[in-house]
């Protein structure tokens, strides 16, 4: 057991590792001094990973200690915690509050929303700082991932992290639901948990729409190929009789349309019977003098200059 623990603790550091969880900021509070390991050149201060991991270890025992996982309440203001703070809440079973908290949910009791957590998990005090001081009110304990620059006031278990990047926060809330798990026995070495850690990262919309799209181009394309050897359907020409419907309205017998010439009947190309001369001019109508008679022209033209 202690070689498998040892194992499984130097696997996690190296998961730490890659993700970032030991980098802190160029700025370290003086209640944050025992968790840096040391600072690098540039100004950053590295944290311990040995203390977050034992850290780790202690919260997942105060998490199994409450029996009701309702109970505990895990907030997350920061956008890269959001999808981890559901996965957690998902896997684990506290209450998850991604995104804005709202004032008075743990202090006014005519809320729609209002809870009364016997434990508070966050993974920015700075960020978080809202649930914090109602959790102080309510005297509810708070478990709350800190970097370096992290205030500690009213929060009871640091566990120094990189809180700000969103592989580290998504392997940290994964690290902290396993460790829960095994103590409940859920996780065992016979039964390990087979959920990957890439469920706790943040994703960006914009970039999961365009994998989305990338994804549904691929398989329109291979369906596209496939159909592409099959012939088109040939639609029916007007003329072909056999194409004709043979269902709705069909014509009584003896019925023919109006202007429609018959077979065998009148041609419409052809001449008029009586020809195409021009008709005759009108001539005067009775009753109706001329009116251009008085000027000296021939009756019914108009007179022609000086007449």
């Amino acid at each position: 057991t202690r070689l498998t623990m040892a194992s499984q603790k130097e696997l996690d550091i190296q998961l730490m590792l890659a993700a970032g969880a030991h980098l802190g900021t160029k700025n370290c509070n003086h209640a944050m001094e025992r968790y840096v390991w040391r600072r690098r050149p540039d100004g950053i201060f590295v944290l311990n990973l040995g203390q977050t991991w034992e850290k780790l270890m202690l919260a997942a025992r105060v998490i199994v200690a409450i029996e009701n996982p309702k109970d505990i309440v895990v907030c997350s203001a920061r956008p890269y915690g959001q999808r981890a703070v559901m996965k957690f809440g998902q896997y684990v079973g506290p209450k998850a509050l991604a995104g804005r908290h709202t004032p008075g949910t743990f202090t006014n009791q005519s809320g729609k929303d209002f809870c009364e957590p016997r434990l508070l998990v966050v993974t920015d005090p700075r960020t978080d700082h809202q649930p914090i001081n109602e959790s102080s009110y309510m005297n509810v304990p708070v478990i709350a991932f800190c970097d370096t620059d992290s205030p500690l006031e009213f929060v009871d278990i640091a566990i120094p992290a990189n809180n700000k990047g969103k592989h580290s926060i998504g392997v940290l809330y994964y690290l902290l639901s396993r460790m829960v798990l095994q103590m409940r026995g859920t996780v065992t070495a016979s039964n390990p948990w087979d959920v990957m850690v890439d469920l706790f990262f943040y994703r960006d919309p914009e970039e999961a729409k365009e994998q989305e799209e990338a994804q549904n181009a691929l398989t329109g394309g291979d369906a596209a190929g496939a159909a592409y050897g099959q012939a088109a359907p040939t639609e029916p020409e007007w003329g072909d009789a056999a194409a004709a419907p043979t269902g709705g309205f069909e014509a009584a017998g003896g019925f023919v349309p109006a202007g429609v010439p018959q077979a065998g009947g009148d041609n419409w190309g052809a001449p008029a019977a009586g020809g195409w001369d021009p008709a005759a001019p009108p001539g005067p109508v009775p009753g109706i003098a001329d009116p251009y008679a008085g000027y000296g022209g021939q009756p019914g033209m108009p007179p022609q200059g000086y007449n």
